[in-house]
């Protein structure tokens, strides 16, 4: 909420108000690691999560300091749902409050969503790991970057074909960043593309029949790092013909069962 009109003009001296005259303009200046509750709607469910916020403006070479108050504000009176209309909404609300030219907002949470195991359909929640970034102009378009971390299962080609009695495999961290160029384009909608392309997804809750079918079927889709970005990469590039998404990267990380290093891979496109 907006300070009390009483306080606005109380007669004391602002000294961020003052002239600065070293000539150096400052790209970015504002609040960083700011805890704030938000709310995530699935679609089905919503879920209460808390936002880790950095908010921050540019800054001429004459002003000498921003108002740190003011980003508070803005999160008070503009901040609840978290989505890709609800960043372009606050990034228009902190220029126009910081009287800004330019701005940049990071927002990362717990990205949380319902999942039923695949054959006992028992219900589960898991969680996702979801960073906006928005670099926000005056005069400008407006860029939001989602990225969604994507923990999956990863089996070894090569290990299942040389191997007797089995194959290794290993949990895997899927890390999609797009450049998001619609409402169109969903949390959901990222998670699924990944988990879509992995040996096969996670569940937080597994009964055995659903272990048995966990197994079997990373068994039977073995997937080396590379497979994996090259797979979502080719799901990406759908979203970027149907101009929902601009740029994109794809990485992947399989922390290795039998190695004491990860596998890593990356493609990027238009970033």
């Amino acid at each position: 909420m907006n300070a009390p009109e009483k306080f606005k003009d109380a007669g004391l001296p602002d000294v961020q108000a003052q002239r600065d005259t070293r000539a150096l303009a400052i790209q970015k200046a504002g609040v960083r690691g700011i805890r704030y509750p938000i709310i995530i709607d699935t679609g089905e469910k919503s879920y209460p999560s808390v936002g880790l916020f950095d908010m921050t403006v540019g800054l001429d070479a004459s002003t000498k300091g921003t108002h740190m108050s003011r980003f508070i504000e803005v999160l008070e009176d503009n901040t609840n749902q978290i989505s890709y209309k609800s960043v372009l909404e606050l990034s228009e609300a902190m220029l126009a409050r910081l009287e800004a030219e330019s701005g940049y907002i990071k927002i990362k949470f717990p990205f949380f969503m319902e999942k039923r195991a695949p054959v006992s359909k028992v219900h589960g929640i898991m969680d996702y790991q979801v960073t906006y970034e928005v670099y926000c102009y005056k005069n400008a378009p407006t860029n939001v970057w989602l990225e969604v971390v994507v923990p999956v299962t990863s089996l070894c080609p090569c290990s299942k074909n040389i191997s007797e009695y089995g194959a290794h495999n290993q949990r895997s961290h899927i890390t999609i960043k797009v450049l998001v160029e619609s409402a169109e384009v969903e949390v959901q909608d990222i998670i699924k593309i990944a988990e879509k392309s992995a040996s096969c997804e996670l569940w937080s809750i597994l009964k055995r029949p659903d272990e048995k079918f966990v197994t079997e079927r990373a068994f039977n889709n073995p997937k080396f790092v590379e497979d994996l970005v090259r797979d979502v990469a080719i799901e990406m590039q759908r979203l970027t013909r149907k101009k929902v998404v601009g740029g994109f990267s794809v990485e992947s990380e399989n922390f290795e069962s039998i190695h004491n290093h990860s596998a890593f891979a990356r493609i990027e496109h238009n970033t």
